[in-house]
């Protein structure tokens, strides 16, 4: 008996050194960054800028376009996954999972290869429609959409599969057609990861930085969103530390708003 209460003694004191020191390796860096940016004189000037705004505003419209754009073609290949089986949802699962592993230049290579002026589609859409996709506003969104959207993917597919399959063929029996079991059984029962993967998704699409920078560019007013803005604020003397260190205090913010309000309007959900 006394060996087992200093067992467990030891095995509760481990586990709160580690998680211990797993949460100061997190609030350490983040709260240098809100003291360093808050004790720096230029800090709430650099703020109240045009640059800064113009890449605020862009950065939030690309990623909630980009986030309504993995809902509307992410849900029905997140129910495919839920739902499938055999060979080709194994290799469906693996597709929407490779964006994951990949690094994000790597993601912006294959845009490029893709839509880029002499790429696959993007030649034809040059040559037939006068259309260019890199280096707009719009490749933004499609280098957002590409490293973000299997986060909602894979969240709203965990929704789907813990809704038993049982209920939608119940539907069917009583005369529901597919589409109204769909939104009136299996939603309703996987809303919490569905928004879970929306927040998921929006967030990562406006952190995203290397698929962008190769695939869109870094053009003021058309491409820079905050996370190039920070990158091309440390290499300008101009700005330096403390233009990156205004930004990143207002992507801190933002993030921080999302994550709260998410909790407040879906209290013990966590995305």
């Amino acid at each position: 008996m006394l060996r087992s209460r200093v067992a467990d003694r030891t095995a509760g004191w481990t586990v709160a050194v580690l998680a211990a020191v797993f949460g100061i390796f997190f609030l350490v860096p983040l709260g240098g960054l809100v003291l360093r940016a808050v004790s720096d004189g230029r800090t709430w000037e650099l703020m109240r800028s045009e640059a800064v705004r113009t890449a605020l505003t862009l950065s939030l419209t690309t990623a909630t376009l980009s986030t309504l754009l993995a809902v509307l073609f992410g849900t029905p290949v997140a129910y495919l996954l839920a739902r499938g089986k055999g060979r080709r949802s194994a290799i469906l699962d693996a597709l929407v999972d490779l964006p994951l592993v990949l690094p994000p230049t790597v993601a912006g290579v294959a845009l490029l290869t893709a839509f880029g002026r002499r790429g696959l589609l993007g030649e034809p859409l040059s040559e037939w429609f006068g259309l260019e996709l890199t280096f707009t506003t719009a490749a933004v969104v499609l280098a957002q959409l590409i490293v973000a959207a299997p986060f909602y993917v894979r969240a709203a597919a965990s929704g789907f599969a813990s809704v038993d399959a049982q209920y939608e063929r119940v539907a069917w029996t009583l005369g529901a057609s597919r589409v109204e079991a769909f939104f009136r059984i299996t939603v309703p029962q996987a809303r919490p990861a569905m928004l879970a993967g929306i927040v998921l998704c929006w967030t990562r699409a406006l952190g995203e930085l290397g698929a962008t920078l190769i695939f869109a560019g870094n053009l003021q007013g058309a491409t820079r969103t905050m996370p190039l803005a920070v990158l091309d604020a440390l290499e300008r003397s101009s700005l330096g530390l403390s233009g990156a260190l205004s930004l990143s205090l207002i992507l801190l913010g933002v993030a921080l708003a999302v994550l709260i309000g998410v909790r407040l309007v879906a209290p013990g959900r966590r995305p």
